[in-house]
Formats: C-alpha cells, sequence, structure tokens
C-alpha cells in the first residue's frame, strides 16, 4: 500500500474519531499508538469510552475501572511470505479494558485488555503465519496520566486466533501509546 492510501486512510479514521466527540455517545479519550514486533510494525488510532460509575475494589483512593477501545490500525509485515517483500494490512479491533488507577484517573496505573480484532488479509510474515483473519488480542500495560489529560503508556501485546485453526503462529508487540483524555 503506498503512503498516501495510508495517509489518506489515517485521515479518514481521525476524522470519524473527532464527529464522534460531537455526538450524544462522546468518547472520552483518543490515542495514537506506534507497536514493533519481529519485522512488523503497526500504527494505531483509537477512541474509548470510560465505563461510567465503575470503580470496583475502590480503596485508599485507588480502584479497579475500565474503558471500551474501538481502535484501527495498519500493519506493515517486512518479511511477507517469508520472502524480502513486504504487505500491509488494516485490523480494526474492539477490546474491552479493565485499569487499576486512581480515583482522579491520574498518576501511574496498570491495565489488561483482551479483545477481538478482524484484519483485512492473512498475516503471512517472516516464520509466523495466522489462519484466520479473526483474531484475539490480549495486551498487559502501565502509563502515567498528566494534570492536564496527556496520558503515556507502554503495552506488551499479543495476538492469536486462540487455536480456532492452525497455524497460529502468535504475533507479540511493545506498544507506545500517546492518549488525550477530555
Amino acid at each position: 500500500m503506498s503512503m498516501k492510501k495510508f495517509a489518506l486512510k489515517l485521515t479518514v479514521a481521525a476524522v470519524a474519531l473527532i464527529g464522534l466527540q460531537t455526538s450524544s455517545y462522546a468518547v472520552d479519550s483518543v490515542s495514537v499508538e506506534a507497536g514493533a514486533g519481529s519485522k512488523v510494525q503497526m500504527l494505531r488510532l483509537g477512541a474509548q469510552w470510560d465505563w461510567k460509575n465503575t470503580a470496583w475494589w475502590q480503596s485508599n483512593g485507588t480502584h479497579i475501572g475500565g474503558y471500551w477501545d474501538l481502535t484501527v490500525a495498519e500493519w506493515h509485515e517486512k518479511r511477507y511470505n517469508n520472502t524480502d517483500s513486504s504487505k500491509n494490512f488494516t485490523d480494526i479491533g474492539f477490546t474491552p479494558v479493565f485499569r487499576f488507577q486512581r480515583d482522579d484517573k491520574k498518576g501511574f496505573y496498570g491495565e489488561a485488555g483482551i479483545g477481538v480484532h478482524l484484519f483485512s488479509s492473512l498475516y503471512n510474515n517472516d516464520t509466523k503465519k495466522l489462519s484466520t483473519a479473526f483474531q484475539f488480542g490480549d495486551h498487559l500495560g502501565t502509563g502515567y496520566v498528566f494534570a492536564n489529560g496527556l496520558d503515556v503508556g507502554l503495552k506488551l501485546q499479543h495476538f492469536s486466533n486462540g487455536g480456532i485453526k492452525q497455524p497460529n503462529g502468535g504475533v507479540n508487540f511493545a506498544v507506545l501509546k500517546a492518549a488525550y483524555r477530555f
């Protein structure tokens, strides 16, 4: 995929996310994430909706809350079909995320999520193959939310189809996240 097509996809996704902010289902934050794995890279945009009135195990100024995470990503395989060629594809995901955080939602946090993803094509990169376009994506992460609403974080993310069909080599990413909470 050319850079022009990729830039167009990102622009359309950004405009759609901004449009969501003006509706009655306004998002609570938006994010940009960049990830890298073994011979694969990812750039992802997301919109997050907090779980309203949710504060489990509230104690000492902290609790477990969460949010819904809707994302669109572009993946770049550097060793497509185990050759020197490359390939891009799109990933749409939806993930419920549990977050251990302060009651004011500022400062350090830890989070975990397991969601569903749909790829525009099958993953076949280096020696790893995923035999279905439907994938589960799970992550563990930590980060910090500043007083101005800026949220920076680091996630370890794993994709696989949960053994639905073989081969199912799995794909791992280290992901840097920057988000802004409204």
